[in-house]
């Protein structure tokens, strides 16, 4: 057992000084007074840094030079996830994008051996390709397809455990299958769709309860057309991510986002190689992407993703967008646990909850990071 001392704790509900963390067998024991601390109990002092529940991110193609597409191995996985430990992120769902069958069901197939022994992945994020043509985006336009009954057999049998996220277009595929799919424990979600208002709000009565990267890749909201947007807007159960990086959406949109959202906005990246690499371009859906002045975009001016990382996210929602550092950290912890069903082990600093924490300096900088209980920074490594 050890404990985190003289932090400012951002649990998820409140903001608390003077209390410390006790971390053993990869769990929060309790939050308690520091002079109430067990005399044999460890002690690492943050100094009056923020202690923030480590970062979720629910759409993370690529970081570190590497893409899931291009390399649905371990290695992929593990690179990965020790590029988002440098950024704050301890959890993630790593992402595919329209691909063919085959890739998708190596993918499902990587996950569910890779899974029991890497609670660092919450499961699969698969975005498309039972897409809309006319949105999608940098999404290879010859892989996108509808749904047939051999794959939807596959995804219900790998369930929500394996397949955390479906992103689809409503009006490519029937009501009576998107139930099926939510019914599978998968959370389905809207994303490169051209459905009309009345669209939408039928596929979240068919159990859609998600919107991929508000404002990119959707119909929007218009006078007489309120389109996706507007029917996420409207509808009081659905959540919806968006990239905060200031090139997929503008500062004020995501201030407006989030005053008629609330709690149902949550923080994602969508990154891709460049994010914790040096690099100046990539291949994402067949498309070379060039990394240049912090933006992925194609030679057609197609964005390819991001380079952001999450620190970068909630950085943006602060300084750009005027959203409370408390309100941006949920945004990339609390809420997005919630999205996915897992609010109940992560997203907070609470006794019983998984001790995934991200410890941060008075600029905003990672300066360290508790991962399954092991800290990393501070020049120490303690394991629970």
């Amino acid at each position: 057992m050890y404990a985190l001392t003289d932090g400012t704790l951002y649990t998820g509900d409140r903001v608390v000084t003077g209390q410390a963390v006790l971390i053993a067998d990869r769990r929060i024991v309790d939050v308690v007074p520091q002079g109430s601390l067990p005399s044999d109990c460890g002690q690492v002092s943050v100094a009056g840094m923020a202690v923030a529940p480590g970062f979720i991110d629910l759409q993370l193609n690529g970081c570190g030079g590497v893409i899931f597409n291009d390399a649905i191995t371990a290695d992929t996985l593990a690179t990965m996830h020790a590029t988002n430990l440098c950024s704050g992120t301890t959890h993630f769902l790593p992402t595919l994008i329209t691909a063919p069958d085959e890739d998708m069901q190596a993918a499902i197939a990587l996950a569910h051996t890779y899974q029991p022994d890497h609670p660092e992945i919450l499961g699969l994020h698969l975005e498309g390709p039972y897409l809309n043509p006319k949105r999608k985006g940098i999404h290879n336009g010859a892989y996108v397809r509808p749904l047939d009954e051999a794959m939807l057999k596959t995804l219900v049998a790998a369930g929500g455990e394996t397949v955390k996220i479906l992103t689809l277009a409503p009006e490519q595929v029937p009501a009576a299958t998107i139930r099926q799919l939510a019914d599978a424990g998968i959370t389905v979600a809207a994303g490169h769709t051209d459905a009309p208002y009345e669209a939408a709000i039928a596929g979240f009565e068919a159990g859609i309860t998600m919107a991929t990267h508000l404002f990119n890749a959707m119909s929007p909201w218009q006078s007489r057309s309120p389109g996706m947007v507007g029917a996420i807007f409207q509808h009081d159960s659905v959540r919806a991510g968006i990239i905060a990086d200031g090139h997929h959406v503008h500062p004020t949109s995501l201030a407006l986002a989030k005053r008629m959202l609330g709690d149902r906005l949550f923080l994602v990246t969508d990154a891709t190689p460049p994010a914790g690499a040096v690099m100046d371009s990539f291949v994402i859906g067949g498309q070379r992407v060039f990394y240049r002045d912090g933006k992925c975009v194609s030679a057609a001016g197609t964005l390819g993703g991001s380079a952001l990382t999450m620190i970068e996210a909630i950085a943006h929602c602060v300084h750009q967008a005027a959203i409370p550092l408390a309100e941006a950290l949920r945004m990339a912890t609390r809420y997005p646990a919630e999205a996915i069903g897992v609010g109940h082990t992560l997203g907070r600093i609470a006794p019983g909850y998984q001790a995934s924490l991200t410890v941060l300096g008075p600029d905003l900088s990672v300066q360290a990071v508790v991962a399954q209980g092991c800290l990393h920074g501070f020049g120490k490594s303690v394991a629970s």
